[in-house]
């Protein structure tokens, strides 16, 4: 595991944002971890998360891409956040733009907040978590009706590994298939597991036997195949 991905997996810990215990998700599914990115509140979470994100965009798609594409509302200060850190870490100036919830009718008028998209723009969709893929099925549609933009690929920071609402396969899955572009997250949770199973850290073992056995019960109803 690629020491970054370590990083991160502890820092989502530090900030509260991955969580374990019993979750009931929107979903309705029992959960024994549960992710909140809403808690990602100070500036040097936001900084350093953006770096994470950067780092991981790097890897899987280069720098070949024109602007970061967040879906409001939590996309929008993660696409501000990885635009600034791809410029700090990369030197690349690559803009950001998001969609509005309601078109705005005066002022700066339309459905998107920050760049415009041209046509011939190559785009990165970056997101907190996808579990059913309503996000991308929302928001592709919008992309795609403002210019003739190419997607290279979403980027989320956790893939829960559970299958989505169509099919046996991940969520991240089905939209790669649907939608014909890559989809990649910063870490699996297969990831997270290896890196704290009966592994303390900061004094504390975060996912012990019990835990983990729970965990591998859940991927047993809901994982992906």
């Amino acid at each position: 595991m690629e020491q970054y991905k370590q990083q991160f997996i502890e820092f989502m810990v530090d900030s509260q944002v991955l969580k374990f215990g019993d979750f009931t998700l929107k979903s309705g599914r029992k959960s024994p971890f549960f992710m909140n990115a809403g808690a990602y509140v100070t500036g040097m979470q936001l900084r350093r998360l953006g770096e994470y994100y950067a780092r991981a965009i790097h890897d899987c798609y280069g720098l070949d891409f024109d602007v970061l594409f967040g879906p409001a509302y939590k996309g929008i200060p993660l696409a501000v956040a990885t635009a600034m850190a791809i410029s700090e870490l990369y030197g690349k100036e690559v803009r950001y733009c998001s969609n509005r919830k309601e078109v705005k009718d005066h002022g700066d008028v339309g459905i998107l907040l920050g760049s415009k998209l041209k046509d011939g723009d190559k785009v990165v969709i970056i997101e907190d978590v996808t579990t059913s893929g309503k996000s991308i099925e929302e928001t592709f549609p919008i992309i795609k009706a403002q210019a003739d933009v190419e997607i290279r690929g979403l980027m989320v920071s956790l893939n829960r590994m559970e299958r989505g609402l169509e099919s046996e396969k991940s969520a991240l899955v089905e939209i790669r298939d649907k939608y014909g572009f890559e989809t990649n997250a910063i870490v699996t949770m297969e990831e997270v597991v290896t890196c704290l199973h009966n592994r303390p850290y900061q004094g504390t073992v975060y996912i012990d036997d019990t835990l983990k056995a729970s965990i591998d019960a859940y991927y047993a109803q809901y994982g992906a195949k």
